[in-house]
């Protein structure tokens, strides 16, 4: 059986482009999102099989434990031995932080975080027997610095980054490559078009991060050796400011 890339928040901006890019690497993808965007996925899985690659689609929440390994072992059953597994999930809101309920404080974490764990722990799982693979989380800006309005964010965001550290000290030896990519600015896509009247023109000028640009070193990353393995990449527009 091929080798088959696991994307866990194939959303329409960077999972969607991710998905595509490890498809052009001659993966299988597998694509998640929670059940009510099943549609728009198995869209997206559709426009990648008429392309000539092989694309999945599951309605799977990421934060149920049960999900994620019966996920994990239909997929190295029946679709191929994983090779490459990205954690894509946002969970991106605002709130000050006497207006954060302990539900939406808990909610971001397990979305952000805790989701994350266990795509990991069941990503090494499997991988760790054959001595290969590669496990990329995304970040953003509140993984390194918390701002203004998103203590339940960066708190979240800050552990997945921890997680990721962990993760690589303790897997790197065998044989798994762990990394975790701090998006620093805003990615194209649905968002960014619906809260930036001028998205498009930013994104002509560059001035925000463009998702198929992003995947491109998602993939990289994936290709790089064993002798130079990165683990921590920030990206962010040219003209973002540091």
């Amino acid at each position: 059986m091929p080798g088959a890339c696991l994307v866990v928040g194939a959303g329409d901006g960077l999972g969607a482009s991710v998905a595509r890019a490890f498809a052009a690497e001659g993966l299988a993808v597998c694509l998640t999102r929670r059940p009510r965007h099943l549609a728009a996925l198995e869209a997206l899985a559709g426009d990648i099989r008429a392309e000539g690659r092989a694309a999945h689609a599951f309605a799977v929440d990421a934060r149920q434990e049960s999900e994620i390994v019966a996920l994990i072992d239909h997929i190295e059953s029946g679709i191929g031995p994983l090779e490459a597994v990205i954690f894509n999930i946002g969970a991106n809101v605002r709130f000050g932080v006497t207006d954060t309920s302990a539900r939406v404080f808990t909610k971001v974490w397990e979305m952000a975080c805790y989701a994350g764990f266990l795509t990991g722990r069941e990503a090494a799982r499997v991988m760790a027997p054959r001595g290969r693979g590669t496990v990329i989380f995304t970040g953003a800006t509140a993984s390194v610095r918390g701002g203004k309005g998103f203590a339940a964010f960066a708190a979240a965001k800050h552990a997945l980054r921890a997680l990721a550290q962990s993760m690589a000290r303790e897997l790197g030896p065998q044989g798994i490559h762990v990394a975790h990519v701090v998006i620093d600015g805003a990615i194209d896509g649905v968002f960014a078009r619906q809260n930036m009247p001028d998205a498009a023109e930013r994104l002509a000028r560059a001035e925000i991060l463009d998702p198929a640009e992003i995947a491109r070193n998602y993939v990289w990353l994936h290709g790089q050796g064993r002798s130079a393995w990165t683990h921590e990449m920030d990206l962010r527009p040219w003209g973002e400011t540091w």
